[in-house]
């Protein structure tokens, strides 16, 4: 028999650019159709992850606008920053813990799941990281609680492209390793999720799934040779996690020309 229990939805959406003028195309176009489509669902979604790259530039107005934008979906924004954010008007805006240039890397208990942001980012770089003890940090944190299940959530996805840019600009190796690390001692971990590389991605990591989202803006070409990073005009999208009795299961959605 089937279960007629409704899962507990987490939405994510990623690297919306408020602010960029990439190819011409409106970031806030794009950003403003994901929201509709979410709306739209069948199932309201009970959380909301936003993993990275709200604006290109880390103006403040822009982390305004982001909220607004957001604003209609009625659910608190659990945001993390991308290498194109500025951590001091992300945490303002959104009330993050910390202050300055501190990581913005903290816990969230959604109910039936727990989710840890991970801050990835390197300042004034494209590039990212876990040094500067984020690792250690993620390890203690999982540590504090073993049973739920756990979501962890950074910018830079823990994974090979394959893509040459994206090769250069993702996170360290070693971090990449270390993080392995830490994910194999830690069972409760059901699933690795990031955006930055603006592409539907699934790798693995210590064993557990690893997924990147489109951007809610432009994405990223799928050409393994070419030196430089072309974006495509390709349909945004956004995912829907699905918990049910410790289980996950991803939807990645893709949003028409019609929203």
């Amino acid at each position: 028999m089937g279960d007629d229990r409704a899962p507990f939805l987490l939405a994510q959406i990623s690297d919306p650019h408020i602010g960029a003028q990439w190819n011409g195309a409106d970031p806030e176009d794009g950003l403003r159709r994901a929201v509709v489509a979410i709306q739209a669902l069948p199932d309201r979604p009970d959380a909301l992850l936003v993993s990275g790259d709200l604006t290109d530039n880390g103006a403040p107005d822009g982390y305004r606008r982001v909220r607004e934008l957001l604003a209609p979906l009625e659910l608190v924004p659990h945001v993390l920053p991308g290498n194109h954010d500025l951590r001091e008007p992300l945490r303002e805006e959104f009330g993050l813990p910390g202050q300055g240039e501190e990581p913005v890397s903290y816990v969230t208990d959604l109910g039936p799941i727990r989710l840890i942001c991970l801050d990835s980012i390197i300042p004034g770089a494209e590039a990212g990281s876990l040094d500067g003890g984020r690792v250690e940090w993620l390890d203690l944190t999982l540590t504090k609680d073993t049973e739920k299940p756990t979501v962890v959530a950074l910018h830079h996805p823990p994974l090979r492209t394959e893509i040459p840019t994206f090769e250069r600009i993702g996170l360290a190796p070693a971090s990449r390793d270390a993080l392995a690390e830490v994910i194999a001692r830690h069972p409760q971990v059901t699933r690795i999720v990031a955006g930055h590389v603006h592409r539907a991605i699934v790798a693995e990591l210590a064993g557990r799934a690893v997924v990147t989202v489109p951007s809610t803006y432009l994405q990223a070409a799928l050409d393994f040779t070419a030196p430089k990073l072309h974006m495509s005009a390709d349909p945004p999208g956004f995912a829907i996690h699905a918990f049910r009795d410790g289980a996950i299961t991803t939807h990645l959605q893709w949003i028409g020309s019609q929203g």
